[in-house]
């Protein structure tokens, strides 16, 4: 079956009630263990279908958010999923508690178990009605950047069709393109203001009506962050700030010397070289078929993946009026399917997406043998280590996309990476500050991240435009409004993914991608500090753990004449 084969059917909340406790009541009352691991399965199914579901209609909604029947099965989803989180909180419960949890423990991995008992701690029946604002805030939020209808250039574009003019060798068009990407969230700066208000102050009640001290406190454990805690992050950060920051700096020297520019204004950043940034040599259906070949040429295991991705048409990459923006990878259980959306733009993150949202996908794909969709993924900071690495996996292919620009691609992409990751904390701490602080008023919080912005990107100069420089560029980032604390994930993937560029890429190893294969396989059945291990490398937390790898990176970049590129 094709994607659109998928059917859709809205459970019946009612059903899912009365058949979930009836499995439940199996587990609690059960006499032998073959009871409780019967009512176990019962509930797997119930769960997986409910997921399924629910998968389904956020992807076709993200697909056509004008398409209004989607539109009201995702605020059913909105309004019902804290009522079916309550539900599972029952089964959680049960399969803690039970007698034979011995014997549940040969049907169910351990560590769905551990995310039992983190998943109980989110969650009290008290929270729902909160729990039900969050959730309509975040659509509330999503659907008003996907509402973007910007004249530009004679036409009328969303905010992904901007990205190109953002990085025109024309610098009076990429100063044009900024103000109008800016000029939308100028214009709404009072919705988002406000969205984002309400956002904090509902966390922030949750939190305290779960007892915790604060959301950080609620945050971390809704991360599911088994192996670590805020203190061990701030360390983290501190090496950022200390160890990375200082070659990034030089990095955007380099950048304004190639560039031609004496002050390298935020409008400036985007364009890379003066002859234009590596871009695709071809249309997305040659984006598609090189795809195809890469996958194949890189292993057997990426070349079934491939396959079965476009077979069963389970990629939906150019942009289109009504589509949400930016890019995503989820899993849809019983079909087994993993299913990417983009919003290819004729720019090099059209790759990028093909290699970043691909290795997701192929993650998933490998851990289909999980039968609980709570485990198909593992946690965010270890799911990201599968789509960053693959970027490097994928290194020796770029010719195929770049062609004679394949060169130029590389050193951007690398250091696009290194580049990325004090935004990257600069985005956790922001996130700390709000929610330690929940009553600050929104010129405060602006005024936090522009303090913070000034400590991780100083090279950052909004001089020319008084709305960024009050403090509002995170309003373009859409996991500070959806998914809270879910950033910091992408910079400890990224120092395990250089970890694997090194060994793979620099150093030649033939391991390196057998152990990345390995933490593919597991899924969510390890937590990240044993995927970590599984993988055989360094965790980020380690005091000099990126050292090394930061300082090959600079080496590399160094080396590289890029005044030729």
């Amino acid at each position: 079956m094709k994607f659109s084969e998928y059917e859709y059917n809205r459970p019946s909340f009612d059903n899912y009630k009365m058949n979930a406790q009836q499995a439940i009541r199996k587990i609690v009352e059960a006499q032998d263990a073959d009871e409780a691991v019967s009512g176990v399965t019962q509930m797997t199914n119930l769960i997986s279908d409910a997921d399924k579901q629910g998968q389904i209609a956020y992807i076709r909604h993200t697909i056509n958010t004008k398409d209004e029947f989607y539109e009201k099965e995702i605020n059913y989803w909105d309004e019902y999923s804290p009522l079916f989180e309550e539900i599972n909180s029952e089964y959680y419960k049960a399969i803690l508690d039970s007698k034979y949890r011995e014997s549940l423990e040969t049907v169910l991995p351990g560590q769905y178990f551990k995310m039992a008992e983190y998943r109980l701690k989110t969650f009290s029946p008290e929270v729902i009605s909160l729990l039900q604002k969050e959730n309509e805030l975040g659509s509330t939020y999503n659907k008003l950047i996907a509402s973007a209808q910007i004249d530009f250039d004679g036409k009328t574009l969303n905010l992904s069709q901007l990205g190109p003019y953002q990085q025109s060798t024309d610098r009076a068009v990429r100063k044009e393109a900024f103000e109008a990407n800016f000029g939308f969230f100028k214009e709404n700066e009072e919705k988002i203001d406000d969205i984002y208000d309400q956002l904090v102050k509902v966390r922030d009640q949750i939190a305290k009506k779960l007892g915790y001290k604060d959301f950080v406190e609620l945050g971390y454990i809704r991360m599911e962050r088994y192996d670590y805690n805020r203190e061990m992050v701030q360390v983290y950060r501190n090496q950022v700030l200390n160890e990375v920051v200082p070659v990034v700096n030089k990095l955007y020297k380099r950048q304004a010397k190639r560039i031609g520019v004496d002050d390298l204004q935020y409008y400036d950043l985007s364009l890379e070289f003066l002859n234009g940034n590596a871009k695709p040599k071809g249309d997305p259906s040659y984006i598609m078929e090189m795809g195809k070949k890469m996958y194949h040429e890189l292993s057997s295991e990426t070349g079934h993946f491939i396959d079965y991705m476009y077979e069963h048409e389970l990629l939906d990459l150019e942009t289109k009026e009504g589509k949400s923006s930016g890019g995503y990878c989820t899993f849809i259980p019983e079909y087994d399917s993993p299913f990417i959306f983009a919003n290819f733009n004729g720019t090099s993150g059209d790759i990028d997406v093909l290699t970043h949202e691909a290795g997701h996908a192929f993650q998933v794909f490998q851990s289909r043998w999980i039968k609980q969709p709570e485990l198909v993924f593992p946690t965010s900071e270890s799911a990201e280590i599968h789509s960053m690495s693959m970027e490097f996996f994928t290194y020796p292919w770029m010719e195929l996309f770049f062609k004679e620009e394949t060169e130029k691609y590389k050193f951007s992409h690398l250091a696009g990476a290194l580049q990325f990751l004090p935004y990257g904390v600069l985005v956790d701490h922001f996130q700390h500050e709000v929610y330690e602080k929940p009553e600050m008023t929104p010129a405060e919080r602006k005024a936090v991240w522009r303090k913070l912005e000034k400590m991780y990107n100083p090279h950052k100069d909004y001089s020319e435009s008084p709305f960024l420089e009050q403090g509002t560029f995170w309003f373009r980032q859409g996991h500070i409004f959806d998914t809270p604390f879910y950033y910091i994930d992408y910079t400890l993937a990224q120092v395990l993914a250089f970890q694997f560029w090194k060994r793979a890429i620099h150093d030649q190893d033939v391991d390196a991608w057998s152990d990345y294969l390995a933490i593919c396989e597991v899924g969510g059945t390890k937590s990240f500090l044993e995927l970590v291990e599984l993988a055989n490398l360094k965790s980020p937390f380690e005091e000099g753990s990126l050292t090394d790898v930061v300082k090959a990176i600079a080496d590399v970049l160094e080396a590289i004449d890029d005044s030729q590129l």
